[in-house]
This record gives structure tokens, C-alpha cells and sequence, in this order.
């Protein structure tokens, strides 16, 4: 039998260690703030001020998206952390105190009386402005309608600005109450009140749109009933709560309804939708035994099963816990932006400094007339838009992705995905299905093909071997019923054998024909045939003659072949490393395109492969089933785990994680990335652009405070819709729909070359 059959071929699998965190003290604890107000990273900056460095602090992680900051502290810092955020005018609260999270971090970002307030200041600032064209010597009455706007809509933003500059932060707030202040001090009230208006407006407007990436995330969590119908100790059925709902339990669902727990079909059938989960765009068939997922969509029938996990613990679960831990970590655009802007703000005020004193001081200009060109340099140099444009572009990318099945575990790898340049694929599981299947039925000369498949049958049936397996299906396929053997024995490394009506029968490798002595040239012939195919080789026969040839072989996915041209047409190599003898890998990679076929692989192999890879292209990622391969996974760019839905090796180990079986996820994950490249790079330009222009209009005299403040709200709204672009693109996932980077097939590696 050829060498895919040894089942030892394996070996031992050595998990990589995960990094560790930086030590900690031993009676570190972590907790989530929840935190209303803290939604920019001007906050986060603010928050990062106040608390790096107190006593008991040891570590903060941020989800400005979510509103929550994560603590590592001791025990007994907490409430000082607490009292500390309320200093800055942030209420914080821990978040197992809060009866409905939903509630804490996700309520409405702008009430009914905020709007109001901002009504009215915005009819007071524009009665002012008119006040001041038309009539200039009402000039209490223009004071007043200012203090009006200033105090209703912008008061609590003013305010920040203030607590900001009093912690020594320069943030957009700080500027903005600079700007203001110093407008008010030269005179200039209907421009100070219409600056406030338009600001306030302004952090509306991006709340709003910040609302509609946490949506995306909200919708994930609102996938799953908050209620099941389960059967309870007397037999009745009631509704409960799922979070109460215990392993074991069986839950009834109904025609159409979202099935609330994951868990396997005890009675009954139907399709069930698994969008919400793997992205599969085709409902499944699901009958007794298969497993549903929490959140996913029964179809017209209806069935009952038995619950495999807790609430807490669904797949839907950890999706969502994961989408929310990649939203804490930072991108490599985002770092970069996040470390020009701690070094842009302090260098634009330091500018407003100059403009304000040198014209007046060293050239005798009006000091009233430069000091306005500095607010208005203030205004303009606000970093909001730059350090927004990051963070929602890179949500929204990980959103979209987790809505059609790609669990994306972090910005990083969203960004890197661009630069692969090579993918190495595991064979079995990933582009084979992993199931073998006989694929030749060959009985021989004289022998009737019915009985000859009894007899396998009746073997096979008595075995728990995969290719035993795949037979006895073979066999159930065509209706063929296996015999009652008078004796079954099983030869170790061979197959196995049994008597049928006084006849011995032996069903196994090429090793039982040799024993016997039944090889033949002409059988030799046609077994190389099939191996040169991939397959493996099973064999019936009796004492006396060869009854029958099987082929099996496991066969490839549907969308194996269509993915790796599209890999191809992206630019991307495709490399094979399989544990499976060499001629079998070369048979399947031929089948689907892959350019490189490597076979006999151990693990330690495989895994110094990747590292050869890695050495020779730079950017290689490597799809497995995420078990098996770990080590090669972890050494890869982006390791990438197939079929993971239900897996929680796989959920915890992999950077990126299919949760279906369809291999064309990868391309279009590739195509995601270079999108959200894309993206990144025209908000990034968008916002330093329009800075640039009205920095020039500042310092020459023609740009106004109210022109300035509409240029930088104009510029935050550009890149947050620019971002949220990626929450409905579909060209990513649509094969074939970015233009083909030129490739053809690479010559065949030399020996000894990765």
C-alpha cells in the first residue's frame, strides 16, 4: 500500500509557545472600564497621560470603537484609576457592575438634548453673524447671542479642552478652547461662537458615523436569540433564557427561526443558513448528528438538538470576542499615524506661537491681525481627521470580513495580507476534503462485479480503517449489503481477512497478494497506473486469485482549483507541502494548478520549509487546519486555519481564520487587504492635503476661523465615509474583480531550493 496509508507518518505535533506579556506582579488582575465619552483618540491620549505611571497601573489596552479600556493593575488601584478618569471628565465604570452592557458602551451616542442644545446654539451663532454684517453697533446683543452658542453647544468641548490643557495635553479639544479664548479676546465673537457651532457639529457628525462600524459589531451580538425553547426534566417545553440554557439540554427549533446555542441534530432535518458563521452563501442540509451553530438560520424544517456548548462559549461567541480583541490591536499605518500626530500637534502650536508673535514683534505688524492668522492656524492644524481615519478604515475592514466567514485577528494582519507573496497549502483537509472516497472499482476478468463488491463489503464493514471506511461507503452508496463473516481477523500493516461460506477472503494492501503469491506484471502495471494518479491502492482477493482492485483516493474541493488560479492571477505562488508520498502530492497539485508539490513532509519539515519560504519571498502565508500544522502556521507571515467553525485550537491559534471549508476566501482576503491599503493611503493624503491648502491660506491672511473649523470637519467626514466604504464592498469577494497582475507559471525550483 503506498505510503499515504501509514497512519504513523504524522509524528508528534510541538505546539509553538505563544509570546509572552511582560511580567507582571502576581497579584495583577484585569479589568474593563466601560466608558461613555471616550471615543477619539484624543481621549485615549488624554487617558494614557493620566494613568501611565500611577501607582498600581501596569498596563492599558484601548477599544475606542467599543468604549472600553482594559486594566492591569493590583487590586487596590482600581478606584484610584476610577477617580483619576473622572478628573478628565470621563466616567468610567467596571463593567461586571453593569446590568446591560449594551447599555454601558453602546447607547445612544447623541440624545434628544444634546441636538436641542445644538439647535439653539446654532440659531444664536448665525443671529450673531448676521447681527454683525448688519448692524455692528449691537454689540452687547452680538456678545450675548455668542455666550448663547458657546454655552449651549459647545460648553462641555470647551470645558475638555481646558481639563486637557491643565493635564498638559495638547488635543483638539485644547486647541479648540485656545482658538475660542483667544477669539473672544480679540473681539472676534461671532466668529468664536460660529467656531464652537461648527465644531460641536462636527463631533455629532463623526459620533454618528462611528456608530455605524460599532453597528456592525452590534449586529454580530444581536445574531443570536436571547431566548431557546427547551425541553425540560417532566418532558415540556418552555422558553428560557440562553445564557441559562446547560450543556446537554435539548432545544426545539422552529421553521425559520435563529437556532440560539451551538449543538448537534438529535431528531428531525432541515437546511439551515450559516451565513451569519461561515459566510457560506447556499443554505446546508441538516439532519441527525450534524451541527448547528448559534445565530445561524433554520430553514422550512423543523428539529430538535442536543446543546454542546454554553452561551458564553459559542462559536458566535468567540467571533465576536475575537473581532473585538482585533480591534485593540493597532495596525501599522495606525502606529505610524499615532506617532506623527504626538510629534504634528506640539509642532502646529509651536507654529501658531510664532505666526502670533514674530510678524508683530520682528516687523511691526499688527499684533490683533496675526494673532487671528494663529487661531485660524490652530483650528486648521487639528489631527482629528488624520488618527480617525486609521482606526474605522481598519474596523470596518475586519467587520466586513467577519460578516462573510474571514475572522481577521488583528489590523496587522489586514494590512500584511497585500504583501504575500507566496502561499504553502497542507494537502488533506485543505485542499482535499479529507475524506477518502473510492474513485476505481475494478473487479477482475471473470469475476461479477456485484459479488465482488459483497464480499469487500463485508470486510470492510468489520474495520474502522479510513480506507475501510471509504469502501463499506462505496458499497451503502449502491445499495450492496455486506455478509455475516464466520471469522474476521485483521493483518496488522496488511488489511484484514475473513471466512465467508468456508472461503477465506483478504481485503488490503499490495504486501497481501504478495503473501499470497498472486502478483502478476499485468497487476503491477496497473498499480503503478493508479498510484501515478494519486490514489492508493486497496486489493480483494482469496487464497487462490485477485477478485477485485479498488482506487481510493481523498478528492479535491470544488473551489480548490478556482481559488488557486485566482491566487495565480493575483501575483500569488502557490506551494504544496503534504505529509503524503511524493507522487500522490504531484497528482493533486497538477489537479488544482499548484505550482510546487512537496511530499514526505514530517512536520519539522514542513515547518523548515515555510522558514526557507519565508527567507526566499519575505511575505508567505500558510493555510492548514490549524492542528496539525501548527508549527508551520506559527512560522508563516499569516497563518491562515481552514474550516474552523466549532474549533477552538484553531479560533485561539490562527492570525486569520476561514470558518468554512471554501479555499476562495483567501484571494479575496488578499484583495480586502490591498483595498484597505488602498483606503488608508487616500484618507491618509485626503487629510494632510487639505491641511496643507489651508495651512498656506492661514498664514497668508485669507483663510477665517468659521472656513477653518468647515475644512477640518469636511476632512474628518471625507475619511470616516471613505473608511465605511469597506462595510459594503463586494468587489474583494466577487473572483476576478481586481485587474490581473501579469504572472506565469515559475520554473520548477532547482534541488535544494526552498
Amino acid at each position: 500500500m503506498s505510503d499515504c496509508n501509514d497512519l504513523s507518518c504524522g509524528g508528534p505535533i510541538q505546539l509553538t509557545p505563544e509570546p509572552t506579556s511582560p511580567a507582571l506582579s502576581a497579584e495583577s488582575v484585569r479589568t474593563v472600564l466601560a466608558i461613555a465619552k471616550m471615543d477619539c483618540p484624543t481621549e485615549e491620549a488624554m487617558i494614557r497621560g493620566k494613568l501611565t505611571g500611577m501607582a498600581g497601573i501596569e498596563g492599558l489596552d484601548f477599544n475606542l470603537i467599543q468604549r472600553r479600556l482594559t486594566l492591569t493593575h493590583r487590586p487596590e488601584a482600581i478606584d484610584a484609576a476610577v477617580k483619576a478618569l473622572g478628573s478628565l471628565g470621563l466616567e468610567a465604570v467596571v463593567e461586571s457592575e453593569v446590568t446591560d452592557r449594551e447599555s454601558a458602551t453602546q447607547g445612544p451616542t447623541v440624545s434628544r438634548r444634546r441636538w436641542a442644545l445644538l439647535a439653539v446654539a446654532a440659531i444664536a451663532a448665525t443671529a450673531a453673524e448676521v447681527l454683525d454684517l448688519a448692524s455692528p453697533d449691537s454689540r452687547w446683543l452680538i456678545i450675548a447671542l455668542s455666550l448663547l452658542a458657546v454655552g449651549t453647544g459647545g460648553l462641555e468641548t470647551y470645558w475638555k479642552g481646558v481639563i486637557a490643557l491643565r493635564n498638559r495635553t495638547l488635543n483638539i479639544n485644547a486647541l479648540m478652547s485656545v482658538a475660542v479664548t483667544g477669539a473672544i479676546v480679540i473681539g472676534e465673537w461671532p466668529e468664536a461662537a460660529m467656531v464652537m457651532v461648527l465644531f460641536a457639529l462636527a463631533e455629532v457628525i463623526e459620533s454618528l458615523s462611528l456608530d455605524r462600524a460599532r453597528r456592525a459589531i452590534r449586529q454580530l451580538m444581536a445574531m443570536a436569540p436571547e431566548t431557546a425553547t427547551v425541553q425540560g426534566e417532566d418532558g415540556r417545553w418552555a422558553e428560557v433564557e440562553t445564557k441559562r440554557v446547560a450543556v446537554g439540554s435539548i432545544v426545539r427549533v422552529g421553521p425559520g427561526g435563529r437556532i440560539p446555542l451551538d449543538g448537534a441534530i438529535a431528531n428531525g432535518s432541515s437546511t439551515v443558513n450559516q451565513a451569519p458563521i461561515t459566510g457560506e452563501s447556499m443554505p446546508v442540509e441538516k439532519e441527525g448528528g450534524d451541527q448547528v451553530f448559534a445565530g445561524t438560520i433554520n430553514g422550512a424544517g423543523s428539529f430538535e438538538y442536543r446543546v454542546t456548548k454554553t452561551a458564553d462559549d459559542s462559536t458566535l461567541s468567540r467571533i465576536i470576542h475575537a473581532v473585538e480583541e482585533a480591534q485593540g490591536t493597532r495596525a501599522p499605518t495606525q502606529r505610524f499615524v499615532d506617532r506623527f500626530a504626538r510629534i504634528y500637534t506640539p509642532t502646529v502650536f509651536g507654529l501658531a506661537v510664532l505666526v502670533a508673535l514674530i510678524p508683530p514683534l520682528a516687523f511691526g505688524q499688527p499684533f490683533l491681525s496675526w494673532i487671528y492668522r494663529a487661531l485660524v492656524l490652530l483650528v486648521i492644524g487639528c489631527p482629528c481627521a488624520l488618527v480617525i481615519s486609521t482606526p474605522v478604515t481598519v474596523v470596518s475592514g475586519l467587520a466586513s470580513a467577519a460578516r462573510r466567514g474571514i475572522l481577521v485577528k488583528g489590523g496587522v494582519y489586514l494590512e500584511q495580507g497585500r504583501k504575500l507573496r507566496v502561499f504553502a497549502f497542507d494537502k488533506t483537509g485543505t485542499i482535499t476534503k479529507g475524506e477518502p472516497a473510492v474513485t476505481d472499482f475494478v473487479p477482475q476478468p471473470g469475476r461479477e462485479a456485484e459479488q465482488a463488491l459483497v464480499w469487500a463489503a463485508s470486510l470492510a464493514a468489520r474495520s474502522d480503517h479510513p480506507l475501510s471506511r471509504a469502501i463499506a461507503a462505496y458499497a451503502a452508496q449502491r445499495s450492496v449489503l455486506p455478509a455475516e463473516l464466520a471469522e474476521f481477523a485483521a493483518l496488522p500493516g496488511r488489511g484484514t481477512k475473513g471466512r465467508l461460506n468456508g472461503e477465506w477472503l483478504y481485503l488490503g494492501s499490495h504486501r497481501v497478494i504478495e503473501d499470497l503469491n498472486l502478483c502478476s506484471p499485468a497487476l503491477e502495471v496497473a498499480f503503478e497506473a493508479l498510484e501515478r494518479q494519486g490514489k492508493s491502492l486497496v486489493v480483494l482477493a482469496t487464497d487462490a486469485e485477485v477478485v477485485a482492485v479498488f482506487g481510493i483516493a481523498d478528492t479535491v474541493r470544488e473551489t480548490s482549483r478556482s481559488a488557486i488560479a485566482d491566487l495565480h492571477t493575483l501575483g500569488v505562488r502557490t506551494v504544496m507541502l503534504s505529509g503524503d508520498n511524493q507522487l500522490t502530492a504531484t497528482a493533486i497539485a497538477a489537479q488544482v494548478g499548484i505550482d510546487d508539490a512537496r511530499g514526505s513532509l514530517l512536520p519539522e519539515e514542513k515547518l523548515a520549509a515555510i522558514e526557507a519560504l519565508v527567507e526566499q519571498f519575505g511575505q508567505v502565508g500558510m493555510a492548514g487546519d490549524g492542528i496539525n500544522d501548527a508549527p508551520a502556521l506559527a512560522a508563516s507571515s499569516i497563518g491562515f486555519a481552514m474550516g474552523v467553525a466549532g474549533s477552538d485550537t484553531a479560533l485561539e491559534t490562527a492570525d486569520v481564520a476561514l470558518m468554512d471549508d471554501d479555499l476562495r476566501k483567501l484571494p479575496a482576503f488578499i484583495r480586502l487587504s490591498r483595498l484597505t491599503a488602498r483606503i488608508l493611503t487616500q484618507n491618509i493624503s485626503l487629510a494632510l492635503g487639505i491641511k496643507a491648502v489651508f495651512l498656506g491660506l492661514a498664514v497668508a491672511g485669507t483663510a477665517t476661523l468659521w472656513m477653518a473649523i468647515l475644512a477640518d470637519m469636511g476632512a474628518s467626514l471625507l475619511v470616516i465615509f471613505n473608511g465605511l466604504r469597506l462595510l459594503e464592498a463586494k468587489a474583494p469577494f466577487a473572483s476576478g474583480s481586481e485587474e490581473a497582475i501579469a504572472w506565469s507559471p515559475p520554473a520548477p525550483l532547482e534541488a535544494g531550493q526552498p
